[in-house]
């Protein structure tokens, strides 16, 4: 796995109808997709799964319950110049196969102005193709989003125009089934304007796979830390600082049979100790640039990571009562390379 730690995360502004969203999103990633994804085993894995039963009842589920968000994917496909059997395959990825390689460290921190920090962890090849968007659609919410090429928008870290964080974290469940795609459902939450609505959203999707979400919002006072599955959702309040890496852990959930990867398991240990250890002061940034698990570290950055994984992005979101204040970062420079709030993305 080589590295090109030198591309600094480029920020796109997209508007328009659902096609022409998925059009622009296309055309920015489309040399990174054919450069490096289309020649990667996962890539191999996953369309070659185009035909599965799975993944034609994803289909038939996304244009009949989110018919914006299939055009999206049509617009996707079109600027990818790829078939959308595979670019639609693509974006089931973690439904059909639970090694997808997406990865993630969240941090939670609750409180007068909570706090949440993540990690974006994914295949270095991608970095390229990546980018902090802007989008404007013509029906649903304004967002902004880190965008992976091939991807619908919502799986990566979030917030829209409502001053709704989300953050996502992969979770490799063995318990997948037919539904919605995982993808397709966050998607969705990019157009909620509470914290009731996207968590009903959830709860009332059929859904194919499992993630972990971490979900706050201007103007209400929790931290949610979600884990659906195919099954069983869980749905817990953060009441004090917590951490969250890609396998389930809740209570309801974590009995069902999942991968648990050594990195997963070592960030999880550890992001869970530097927050015991800091007790009343706790930096968030510390913790998910700690390198100290060398062989495993939460901030991934090895040529040989066991996951294909490496970190893509930082993001820190400070919740206020009528706004969100949103830091991005692409490396360990600790200047950031974007900073905005979230009542920019409001029209005026």
């Amino acid at each position: 796995m080589s590295i090109d730690r030198s591309h600094r995360l480029s920020g796109i502004e997209i508007a328009g109808e659902p096609f022409e969203i998925g059009l622009q999103l296309g055309r920015h990633g489309a040399g990174t997709v054919h450069s490096h994804l289309v020649r990667t085993h996962a890539w191999a894995y996953v369309t070659n799964s185009k035909d599965d039963d799975r993944v034609q009842a994803a289909r038939r589920l996304t244009e009949t319950l989110f018919p914006r968000y299939f055009e999206e994917l049509l617009g996707l496909a079109a600027g990818l110049e790829l078939p959308l059997e595979d670019v639609f395959a693509w974006n089931c990825r973690g439904d059909i196969w639970a090694m997808s390689p997406d990865g993630c460290t969240t941090v939670q921190i609750p409180g007068a102005e909570p706090i949440i920090a993540h990690n974006e962890d994914g295949d270095p090849g991608l970095r390229r193709g990546c980018a902090l968007a802007t989008a404007r659609p013509s029906e649903g919410r304004a967002f902004t989003a880190f965008v992976y090429p091939a991807s619908l928008p919502g799986h990566t870290f979030a917030v829209n125009e409502a001053g709704l964080v989300v953050t996502v974290n992969n979770i490799r469940s063995r318990e997948t089934g037919c539904g919605l795609p995982r993808m397709v459902v966050t998607r969705a939450l990019l157009d909620c304007g509470s914290l009731d609505e996207a968590v009903d959203r959830v709860r009332t999707a059929p859904r194919a796979g499992a993630f972990h979400l971490t979900l706050a919002r201007s103007g209400e006072a929790d931290i949610l830390s979600m884990e659906f599955t195919h099954k069983n959702l869980s749905v817990q309040t953060v009441r004090s600082p917590s951490s969250h890496a890609n396998h389930l852990i809740h209570g309801g959930t974590r009995t069902e049979h999942q991968v648990v990867t050594g990195s997963s398991n070592s960030r999880q240990e550890r992001a869970d100790a530097m927050i015991s250890e800091a007790r009343a002061s706790i930096d968030p940034l510390a913790i998910l640039r700690d390198t100290t698990q060398s062989a495993l570290p939460i901030y991934r950055q090895q040529p040989d990571d066991p996951d294909n994984e490496n970190t893509l992005a930082t993001a820190c979101f400070k919740i206020g009562t009528d706004k969100v204040d949103c830091t991005i970062y692409d490396g360990s420079n600790p200047a950031p390379r974007f900073r905005f709030k979230s009542d920019a993305l409001s029209p005026a």
